[in-house]
């Protein structure tokens, strides 16, 4: 006999909602910040990593802004009708970094430019490490509990800018203490690397199966987890 997976109550839900909108107009204005931080001392500094990280702070605010859309419902119908769209944008928000990080990393190999050391660059890419993780946790525990994969999705946006982030710290304290250029290139196309599995994950939308209510469970002899949803989801807390 099939067993039911309650989901959040109706109430509870509304909280979930109210607390990924606050969480993601946090992360909306501190990459604004970040944006004008990096894209300006990057400018100023001629360093084709900070200008990068700038850009990539962009693309976080289009993608925290479509979770931002798809939560101003106020209707919980209308937020999961909206759930497919914000996923295809947070996918090609994760694809568009991928190719910049990629084709920015490659630039910097061949030797394109020297860039000076900049100050300010290390001090955003530091404090961004240290808020990025708390504003990704916070934003995928409520992702999880609601079942929304849009808002996982979103929140793994958030923590690449914290791998970002150290490459970014690392690649420029290298650079203004040793010389050494080739460590934030080779470091980018990891997260590159990254970056095009998320958006793959977030374009097929997986990271999250839970329905926003009560959902029977799978049929007789189809795998599932203590949470009642497959194997290939990644919601259970």
């Amino acid at each position: 006999m099939a067993s039911i997976s309650l989901g959040p109550s109706p109430a509870r839900r509304d909280v979930l909602a109210k607390r990924i909108r606050l969480l993601v107009a946090a992360t909306i204005t501190y990459n604004v910040v970040e944006a004008a931080v990096a894209l300006t001392a990057g400018t100023i500094a001629s360093s084709t990593a900070l200008i990068g990280f700038g850009l990539d702070s962009v693309i976080e605010v289009s993608s925290a802004t479509a979770v931002a859309w798809q939560f101003s419902a106020r209707d919980h119908a209308v937020r999961d009708a909206r759930e497919k769209t914000t996923l295809r944008i947070v996918a090609v928000s994760f694809f568009a970094l991928a190719a910049y990080v990629t084709f920015d990393a490659l630039r910097a190999l061949t030797g394109t430019g020297e860039a000076e050391a900049s100050v300010p660059g290390i001090v955003i890419a530091a404090l961004s490490l240290a808020i990025m993780p708390f504003l990704s946790a916070a934003q995928r525990k409520a992702g999880r509990e609601l079942g929304s994969a849009s808002a996982i999705a979103d929140s793994k946006q958030t923590l690449l800018c914290t791998y970002l982030s150290a490459v970014l710290l690392v690649g420029l304290v290298l650079n203004a203490t040793l010389g050494w250029s080739w460590a934030d290139p080779i470091a980018a196309l990891v997260i590159a690397a990254i970056a095009v599995k998320e958006g793959r994950d977030a374009w097929q939308g997986k990271g999250c199966c839970a329905a926003p209510a009560a959902v029977a469970a799978p049929s007789v002899g189809a795998p599932s987890d203590a949470c009642g949803r497959r194997p290939e989801c990644d919601c259970c807390s």
